[in-house]
């Protein structure tokens, strides 16, 4: 069976179809969420522009970590393609697990210690929020998933997600943040279980 490439077509047997995809990126984008919504509470005289910077940094990330994921899954695929359904099953629920738990004892972002718009606080925050997706890269490439669409919709999930979430910050606060944080990590294992079960 020939490897398929970044844009190729997804094998008919492939459960991850781009239902699948949306619900993974809205999955994934909660912790940018809840990062836009502290960003949100802490930015003085909010413009489009600055939702619009947040957001283009969370999403531009988002969509980045999964094909490095993809990339670096490549290598050992052949190695493991017996287990490659139980892998992907592990990788989602161990990440969904953390959410649910970080979401459960109250997170661990921060609240009014950074300004938001400066280049290098987004950077960091832009990766620190984005390295669960490469867990998902590495997943879809074992599932033999071309990246680049699910990658460019979870990148525009995050961003129409992220740009929401600094005016929810700007108008009422982090009140739904530790909801949304376990509902994304229950999304994710939910979608690891769908994966095991269409495998078996």
């Amino acid at each position: 069976m020939t490897r398929p490439g970044l844009l190729s077509p997804c094998y008919n047997k492939n459960p991850v179809d781009n239902l699948t995809v949306i619900f993974i990126a809205f999955g994934l984008s909660v912790d940018a969420f809840a990062v836009s919504v502290t960003s949100g509470l802490v930015i003085e005289g909010l413009k489009a522009r600055h939702a619009a910077l947040i957001a283009l940094f969370f999403g531009g990330f988002q969509a980045m970590m999964p094909i490095l994921g993809w990339i670096g899954g490549t290598g050992f695929r052949r190695y493991i393609s017996e287990f490659d359904h139980w892998v992907a099953f592990g990788l989602l629920a161990l990440v969904g697990a953390k959410m649910v738990y970080e979401g459960a004892r109250g997170g661990s972002n921060g609240g009014n210690k950074y300004d938001p718009l400066k280049l290098r606080v987004l950077f960091v925050l832009a990766v620190a929020t984005s390295i669960d997706a490469l867990a998902v890269g590495l997943g879809l490439s074992l599932l033999d998933v071309p990246i680049l669409r699910p990658a460019l919709i979870i990148g525009l999930v995050t961003f129409g997600v992220s740009f929401a979430g600094v005016y929810i910050g700007d108008r009422v606060g982090h009140l739904f943040e530790r909801k949304v944080e376990v509902l994304g990590g229950l999304i994710l294992i939910g979608i690891g279980v769908k994966i095991l079960i269409e495998h078996i």
